[in-house]
């Protein structure tokens, strides 16, 4: 379980940012974790308390956007659910096609009181 580790990172650089803002008390944190991604929401959700106790983010709220595994078809330009449609294009049935989005994991907002 990389997730803690991971979290670690963020913790550090949403504090770099309230030190260098200004930003005494944070609310919520908003993470943008792609479908495809090698982190797992549940265990980010599941590593929150830990990574961030006795930091400026105790007491904010994790909140977390999944975005959707997508990708091109290269046969007929459609975009289509790489999950959702096991990898085949559900227009012409190709498997040849380009990643578009859901891979990225990213710090969204940060929430300031």
């Amino acid at each position: 379980m990389h997730e803690i580790g991971v979290l670690i990172e963020v913790v550090k650089t949403v504090e770099n940012f309230a030190k260098e803002n200004g930003v005494t008390k944070i609310q919520a944190l908003v993470l943008q974790i792609g479908e495809l991604s090698s982190m797992i929401p549940k265990y980010i959700e599941a590593c929150y308390p830990a990574a961030v106790d006795g930091t400026l983010l105790q007491r904010a709220e994790l909140k977390i956007e999944i975005l959707p595994g997508n990708g091109i078809c290269k046969g007929c330009n459609k975009v289509f659910n790489l999950i959702e449609n096991k990898n085949t294009c559900p227009k012409c049935g190709s498997k040849d096609w380009e990643l578009l989005c859901g891979n990225e994991f990213m710090i969204k907002e940060i929430i300031a009181c």
